[in-house]
């Protein structure tokens, strides 16, 4: 088998020890650590499609592995990790709150895998995705831990609790429903006049990250929910357009 077609597998699969990673930190206490395995996590899945594309090395393979690391990377570890570090002061109700949400990830994901054999999707659609993706909602998910370390917040007193959980309930409805959002798939390539620019604010916001990890993520965070209203606006100009 050429090579190009298992890097990208091999990235998925590093993908996936990482979400496994995050709940062996999570068991041992270092929520901060785990929340970071995640991200990572996160920024591998969005390079693996492209890497596969780059290489002309995606297959169905592929695609089953990618979707099945997802649903643990971005299902199951983030509600473990919300559940030990915070929702677990609720006891039940919080874990309520992590089954809905490993739920609506693994169903989210299997109506992405339904809809890509959909040959009658206008081209236009591709730039949405139908749900908030997977990788979104577990970094948008784990806002409240976001807040707890990055603003040296305590432990959360029960009603806090249960605001974090009824937050963590809402984007797994997010993700379960068929709200549009924007894919960032039609972002690949940067104008020759603003390359400067770009590599300057990827520095930027690199070094940020490394700087304030848990500030950077609720700003990212923040900027995703933001970016909702637009997408849903956009999407039914674009709807309406259709013929």
């Amino acid at each position: 088998m050429p090579l190009r077609l298992l890097l990208p597998n091999i990235v998925t699969l590093i993908a996936l020890c990482l979400g496994m990673t995050a709940i062996r930190l999570a068991i041992e206490g270092s929520i901060e650590w785990a929340v970071s395995a995640i991200a990572g996590a996160a920024v591998l899945d969005g390079l693996d499609g492209r890497i596969a594309r780059a290489l002309k090395g995606t297959s169905r393979f592929g695609a089953e592995l990618d979707s099945l690391a997802d649903f643990l990377d971005f299902g199951v570890a983030p509600a473990f990790v919300l559940f030990v570090a915070d929702l677990h002061v609720v006891k039940s109700f919080g874990w309520v709150a992590a089954l809905l949400f490993a739920m609506a990830c693994g169903l989210r994901l299997a109506r992405f895998n339904v809809m890509l054999d959909d040959p009658d999707q206008p081209l236009w659609r591709k730039n949405f995705f139908v749900g908030m993706p997977a990788p979104a909602g577990a970094i948008v998910g784990l806002l409240p831990i976001y807040l707890r370390f990055g603003f040296d917040l305590s432990a959360p007193a029960p009603g806090v609790a249960v605001v974090e959980s009824l937050y963590v309930m809402a984007i797994a409805l997010l993700m379960a429903s068929r709200v549009p959002h924007f894919s960032g798939k039609s972002i690949g390539r940067v104008p020759r006049e603003h390359l400067a620019v770009f590599l300057v604010g990827v520095a930027a916001a690199l070094l940020l990250v490394f700087v304030f990890p848990m500030q950077s993520l609720v700003a990212v965070t923040l900027a995703y929910l933001v970016s909702i209203p637009f997408a849903i606006r956009r999407y039914r100009e674009m709807d309406r357009a259709t013929p």
